[in-house]
């Protein structure tokens, strides 16, 4: 399956409906790419968040074990459609959950993507790796990497919906 608009439409349109509808509180937010498809879904807080004699350390372990126990609760059904949906896709699935301010993935990919850096790039890198804020260059690259997204994440909405009208248009394409 490519990752175009249409086969995307299609792996959401078939996890809304595939998903036990008492396992979140609204509809999953389903992340696609070339390897993976990644369903993060909103679980119910737990009993007493509101409480306003709770700490934020207790609210946030709170948090932390309501999506433990999710987690454990689900993971036969969540192996299962993974594995169906894989069949379907011919991609990995990841899965994660959202509780409060608390959001956490389980076993996601890492796929290691080939680039050739000049030698001011490796300088940055070996810097990062030297200050201890990465253990090696791959590590400070996905560091990197993961910093330009969280600073630049409206200018990269944005460039994903013109790719997705650049879709639009070459699955028109001329007869």
């Amino acid at each position: 399956m490519t990752t175009s608009t249409d086969a995307q439409s299609t792996i959401r349109g078939w996890l809304h409906g595939r998903l036990p509808a008492d396992w979140f509180e609204a509809a999953a937010d389903i992340t696609i790419d070339r390897e993976e498809i990644t369903v993060v879904g909103r679980l119910a807080a737990p009993a007493g968040a509101d409480d306003a004699e709770r700490s934020a350390a207790e609210t946030a372990a709170a948090e932390v074990g309501r999506i433990a126990q999710f987690r454990e609760d689900t993971r036969d059904a969540r192996i299962h459609i993974a594995r169906e949906l894989e069949h379907r896709a011919g991609r990995k699935v990841a899965w994660g959950a959202e509780c409060g301010d608390t959001r956490q993935l389980f076993t996601t990919l890492s796929v290691p993507v080939m680039t050739r850096l000049r030698q001011p790039e490796r300088q940055v890198l070996d810097t990062l790796v030297g200050a201890g804020v990465a253990r090696s260059r791959s590590d400070a690259l996905a560091w990197c990497v993961k910093l330009v997204g969280q600073h630049s994440d409206s200018w990269l909405n944005e460039l994903r919906e013109a790719l997705g009208h650049v879709e639009e248009v070459r699955t028109r394409g001329p007869e």
